[in-house]
């Protein structure tokens, strides 16, 4: 991009409960967020597409308002994979040298990294996608494993990169790509979102000294554990945010959206430390007569289920094995963690140092933005990805004297709130004292190991040395039954 050049990048995150469409700016490589937002999402479940058709309208919908409001046409955009369903495998590859009598240059540490997404053959490319491959290590002759930035300039006739590749669903992929296909809207590249989200809410401190990014979105949490400036494990939890509304959904007879409304204004962890909140009162305004539900019984549902999710998440921490270099402790982002108390209870229980995830000041947003929020760094860690590599412009501006041709959306039904909060006898009194929430490449078909004769690239030989199962929490479940 040359000096003068401007041009737009487009991310959308595709969640469990939420789109978010993020439209950034580009001028000499500086980023300027010109819109986010959020719509419902449907078919969606564990961040994984279910039923394409009706998660391709949400898709349109977003679409369709960003560039109504920008006034602006939309070509490509970059979107994240799915985070669930993810298998962990510790392989090496290694690639002779065109040149061994000269150093190793960062283009070949570079061209190893690539040909690794290209070439790890799958057990079954059918049922098999790559999301992505993170070098942990590079070794040269003598068995010296090195970091990617002592590797440049050693001396060695072959060059072997030490992986941890993730391999997901390929199902999954292709459900993307189909929805996007009928927007006619390109997908220029597929992330393995929390390589990207580091990047937009850890500092280089905390990448260092280790830390461990809990995303916490609505139907999947999700544990990268980094060390060094690298990712070294990675583990999901198949159940987030939408499982707490849907406990309150059933424990109080209560429909989805307004048990999510409660536990958004209303929920807190540890009941113990609401003080004189616990005696308030909800009245739910649905039947003669009215039913009153207390705010302590809400903080109970909401703690129990938070309470399994940190046991879940620290059982991963001690899975890992770095669970004593974790200097920078636990950072917290993804929508469900704005649940007001998590903080504090995580910090009580696992003794680290917890704070929240905000995306970092890399970029700027209008004063005001919806952007500044734990829900917006998946979409907003794929821009400044995107950034980082010059990915082509994604969207054009449309003049004035052209005419917008609105896609037509089918409108959801919107549904009044059901649900007034008194205390006996004011409603008042609770919104005051109770605490309120704070404002790889992927999908590539695996084969054999090959060689590109237009890039004249030299084969890689690939090996696996362990296979880790992960997003499941049966051995967690088992070890727990063992013990009593």
């Amino acid at each position: 991009m040359t000096q003068f050049e401007e041009k737009y990048l487009a991310a959308i995150d595709l969640g469990s409960a939420k789109i978010g469409i993020c439209i950034a700016h580009i001028q000499e490589k500086s980023v300027h967020i010109v819109l986010y937002k959020e719509i419902p999402s449907e078919g969606i479940q564990s961040s994984a597409i279910y039923i394409p058709m009706l998660t391709a309208k949400a898709v349109k919908k977003a679409i369709a308002e960003a560039e109504k409001e920008l006034m602006i046409q939309i070509k490509s955009v970059v979107v994240g994979l799915p985070r669930n369903d993810v298998v962990q495998v510790a392989a090496s590859a290694t690639m002779q040298r065109e040149q061994p009598e000269e150093y190793v240059s960062p283009e070949e540490v570079r061209t190893i990294k690539e040909r690794a997404l290209e070439t790890y053959p799958l057990p079954n490319p059918e049922r098999q996608a790559i999301y992505g491959a993170i070098a942990q290590s590079f070794t040269i002759d003598e068995g010296i494993k090195l970091s990617e930035r002592e590797i440049v300039g050693t001396l060695s006739p072959n060059l072997e990169g030490n992986f941890q590749v993730f391999v997901g669903r390929r199902q999954a992929v292709l459900a993307i790509e189909k929805i996007f296909k009928g927007t006619g809207v390109t997908i220029q590249k597929k992330y393995f979102l929390p390589e990207v989200m580091a990047k937009a809410t850890l500092s280089k401190e905390e990448l260092k000294a280790g830390v461990a990014l809990v995303d916490i979105g609505a139907g999947v949490t999700s544990i990268s554990i980094y060390k060094g400036n690298i990712m070294r494990y990675y583990a999901a939890i198949p159940f987030g945010g939408k499982s707490v509304s849907g406990d309150i959904e059933t424990e109080c007879s209560l429909d989805e959206d307004l048990s999510e409304k409660i536990k958004k204004r209303f929920g807190f962890c540890q009941p113990e430390k609401l003080g004189a909140n616990s005696d308030k009162v909800l009245q739910i305004r649905l039947t003669e007569p009215y039913r009153e539900i207390t705010v302590k019984y809400i903080s109970e549902i909401i703690t129990a289920r938070y309470k399994e999710l940190v046991d879940a998440i620290l059982y991963h921490i001690q899975e890992s094995g770095l669970q004593n270099t974790l200097r920078g402790g636990i950072v917290l982002t993804g929508g469900a963690a704005e649940q007001n108390g998590l903080e504090a209870m995580i910090k009580e229980l696992s003794g680290y140092n917890v704070r929240k995830g905000y995306p970092k000041s890399f970029f700027s947003a209008p004063a005001g933005s919806s952007v500044f929020c734990t829900s917006s760094t998946a979409a907003i860690g794929m821009i400044l990805a995107a950034n980082d590599e010059d990915l082509p412009d994604c969207a054009k501006e449309i003049p004035v004297k052209d005419e917008i041709k609105p896609v037509p959306i089918e409108e959801p039904d919107q549904k009044p709130d059901s649900v007034d909060a008194v205390e006996k006898p004011t409603a008042e009194d609770v919104d005051k004292t109770l605490p309120q929430p704070g404002i790889g490449k992927g999908g590539r078909k695996g084969g054999k190991n090959r060689e590109d004769p237009a890039q004249g690239t030299l084969p890689l030989t690939w090996t696996t040395v362990k296979e880790t199962v992960i997003s499941t929490l049966f051995k967690f479940y088992d070890d727990m039954n063992k013990s009593d």
